[in-house]
């Protein structure tokens, strides 16, 4: 079942999602497989810090972060992975690993790959390593408003 503050916000805001159950899995890719959705469309968040202070980069599962790109594009003098360690307490309500990309429900800035937009739906891990969500991009940009920018390969 997906996250409990992520389901009330959506409905809450009248946005139409599917919720699609799957096998266990652990990395973006046996997600994508498992759910049965591209690489291109399922979306994984990475937890970063910059300059001390976490924050989320949502990027397609088939690429991978430029932390050079988001350093000079954040105006960050440091930009690193955080640790599971750093991050994990900051979402109780998910299983490690599977935090959904909405940032404003943790208190986090969010980072979208701009080429997450070239497709109408958005797919991602809603709390658990068995489920996914899917919605209209357009409305997890209206409701995220995260700063759209290119820090991929």
């Amino acid at each position: 079942m997906p996250v409990k503050k992520l389901k009330e916000f959506l409905d809450r805001e009248r946005v139409k999602y599917v919720s699609i159950v799957h096998s266990p899995a652990y990395t973006a890719q046996e997600v994508a497989a498992s759910a049965h959705v591209t690489g291109r469309e399922l979306a994984k968040t990475v937890i970063v810090e910059l300059d001390g202070k976490l924050a989320m980069a949502v990027l397609p599962a088939n690429r991978k972060i430029v932390l050079q790109d988001l350093r000079e594009i954040t105006g960050s003098d440091e930009v690193k992975f955080a640790s599971e360690e750093e991050f994990k307490k900051r979402f109780p309500d998910c299983e490690t690993g599977a935090m959904p990309p909405f940032g404003n429900l943790y208190g986090m800035e969010v980072f979208a790959a701009e080429s997450l937009g070239r497709s109408d739906q958005i797919a991602f891990n809603s709390g658990s390593h068995t489920e996914i969500m899917k919605l209209a991009y357009s409305d997890f940009e209206r409701l995220v408003r995260p700063k759209v920018m290119s820090f991929t390969t």
